[in-house]
């Protein structure tokens, strides 16, 4: 088969589209034949020589892929050849082919093209497993989503909506901050222009964000702090803004507040099924009855993915940015 392969870090210019071996489909695996993957944060990092795979992942990029089933490994049920699948990976989705764990794979949605499926894994376990499984965002609570229109953030809004929260988002200009509101986001806060603490307080009374998902990491740790409500939940899922930061204890007590800081990729396989499970009973059938959707704001081939993380790395994309196999 061919995979996107980084001999040596660096630039988009450093993924290479070159022949490798076949995957196989161990016990407990599938063996997917990749029609889409999508560009995420991580594969940024891996590309540049800052994020390793995990033990025992493919070497290759990649978190997420859609596809249809090649072959089944020893021990799995409920899974045919020729089943079409989207599936969360720890690597391997910039690639013709890519074995699964089996608890990692979700059926493609009703309704949903094959490609477009692929924009969903690794936002909705991100999205699932943060804000709502261990922040427990309520109906009527108020979520800050920093980041509003990237794949995560785009995500984050329409779910929280779903689910009857208000939605307070971070984006980087008006055209963005139109996108998130289009999705149900309430308040709409120019991080270039304004302070969110300022705003946020203005647009909730004073009270703050009940739940924050922030990408952003030490940059914004002391201000997320300021913006928590009483009994809120700082859950930071991204380090774009550095990974120290001074946190001051004595403010987070009175809040009475709670931080946690989680990443995806390297979750034993059991956290990774749990999570997957549950998106597949909470999330799927939001996005089948049209409540959800994907954001994509473009495609291209597989084979051209320095072309995707070009458009990452600009900043000036909305959504998810897609992989298509030929």
């Amino acid at each position: 088969m061919h995979a996107i392969t980084i001999p040596q870090p660096g630039g988009p210019e450093a993924l290479i589209w070159a022949e490798v071996p076949d995957p196989a489909a161990g016990e407990g695996e599938v063996l997917v034949d990749v029609a889409a993957s999508a560009v995420n944060r991580a594969d940024l990092l891996q590309r540049q020589g800052y994020y390793d795979p995990p033990p025992g992942a493919s070497p290759y990029p990649g978190l997420e892929c859609s596809g249809r089933i090649a072959a089944v490994g020893p021990g799995v049920s409920g899974w045919a050849v020729g089943d079409e699948v989207c599936a969360l990976l720890a690597g391997g989705g910039y690639a013709e082919k890519v074995a699964v764990p089996a608890g990692q794979l979700l059926p493609v949605p009703q309704g949903m093209d094959l490609v477009t499926a692929a924009a969903l894994p690794e936002v909705t376990a991100t999205v699932w497993s943060n804000v709502f499984m261990i922040a427990h965002l309520r109906p009527g609570e108020t979520l800050l989503v920093h980041g509003g229109a990237s794949g995560i953030g785009t995500m984050a809004v329409q779910l929280a909506k779903a689910v009857g929260a208000r939605v307070a988002v971070t984006a980087g200009g008006p055209e963005k901050l139109a996108r998130c509101a289009e999705l149900g986001a309430d308040v709409l806060i120019d991080y270039r222009e304004q302070d969110f603490v300022a705003e946020l307080r203005k647009a909730t009374d004073g009270a703050g964000a009940d739940v924050i998902l922030d990408i952003v990491g030490a940059k914004y740790l002391d201000r997320n702090v300021k913006a928590l409500a009483v009994n809120g939940r700082l859950a930071v899922i991204g380090l774009q803004g550095g990974v120290k930061g001074e946190l001051n204890l004595g403010a987070l007590l009175r809040k009475r507040g709670a931080i946690t800081a989680t990443s995806l990729r390297g979750r034993p396989l059991g956290e990774k099924a749990a999570i997957v499970a549950a998106v597949r009973e909470h999330v799927w059938p939001l996005i089948e009855a049209g409540r959800v959707r994907a954001v994509v704001d473009r495609a291209v081939r597989l084979r051209d993915a320095g072309e995707g993380h070009r458009v990452l790395d600009s900043g000036a994309h909305v959504g998810k940015v897609l992989l298509v196999a030929e």
